[in-house]
């Protein structure tokens, strides 16, 4: 399987971001596979990088590993996030608190840059 860098990722975002700039979320191409750690997202995580990141040597600012809803507070502008997760569990960005709202699936090994600004709270499931 071929090794797919940040400066790939971030390249391959920035020229789809034109054509989807008005959705809210940007789906890059696959990132490594959920097995492996990743920029810092160990196997098994849900990543969220601080804004504007992730660059080399910046870790995650917030990780998710266990199965639950998780409120989120002062997440504002545009983050990268990665379902790094294992065994095809899911990992949801949701727009009210306490998992409520619309939810947004991150899929499983996939970089996706995020405007969570209008995002309140993450689910992690099975």
């Amino acid at each position: 399987m071929a090794r797919t860098t940040i400066r790939t990722t971030l390249a391959t975002v920035a020229a789809t971001a034109t054509l989807a700039l008005g959705t809210g979320v940007l789906a890059a191409g696959p990132a490594q596979a959920s097995y492996n750690t990743v920029e810092g997202c160990r196997s098994g995580e849900a990543c969220i990088w601080p804004e504007g990141s992730p660059a080399a040597g910046v870790q995650p600012s917030l990780r998710f590993s266990n199965a639950g809803t998780y409120n989120l507070s002062n997440q504002e502008n545009w983050h990268w996030v990665l379902n790094n997760q294992t065994q095809n569990w899911k990992f949801k960005l949701c727009t009210g608190w306490n998992g409520g709202g619309t939810c947004t699936d991150i899929p499983v090994d996939q970089w996706v840059a995020v405007n969570l600004s209008p995002i309140n709270s993450v689910i992690v499931s099975p």
